[in-house]
């Protein structure tokens, strides 16, 4: 699968594409085969989140995964930036207990993109399954002023 490379403030990110849709993001990305135009969009996009020039994602993506899997993404893709939701939040919009939310989350293949650091716990910072754990989780908030969530 082709993965382009984007140099940000939170490490280097790798974008992978599959049958023209993001399927993954990793920390310490690398530049693999030839980009396409879906990944060129997606770089230019993550130099503007980067940037603070891009308030929201919109580029098609593809969860592999049970259904529950996919409508957790789906809903984290929806939470607006600056903005927060808890575990139990999506639970409830899905009817379902908060724990396989958080397992969800942490499953999550495109994290930035899909804002799992947008889901807290009910009473902490929650999990990030991203390179830097919770610190990183902690700074992508600030960049897009969440921080006086963590005051």
């Amino acid at each position: 699968m082709p993965m382009i490379a984007v140099e940000t403030q939170f490490g280097c990110l790798g974008v992978e594409e599959t049958d023209g849709a993001l399927t993954r993001l990793v920390w310490d990305g690398r530049d693999v085969g030839e980009p396409t135009d879906l990944l060129r969009e997606a770089a230019a996009q993550l130099k503007a989140y980067d940037a603070g020039q891009l308030h929201r994602f919109d580029i098609p993506y593809r969860i592999a995964g049970s259904d529950f899997q996919r409508q957790v993404c789906d809903l984290m893709y929806a939470i607006p930036l600056g903005e927060t939701r808890t575990y139990g939040d999506i639970a409830k919009e899905l009817g379902q207990p908060a724990q396989p939310v958080g397992q969800a989350c942490g499953a999550n293949p495109i994290p930035v993109i899909i804002p799992c650091h947008r889901v807290l716990s009910a009473n902490g910072l929650g999990g990030f399954s991203g390179a830097g754990g919770v610190e990183t989780k902690v700074a992508l908030l600030r960049h897009e002023r969440a921080a006086g969530l963590l005051i």
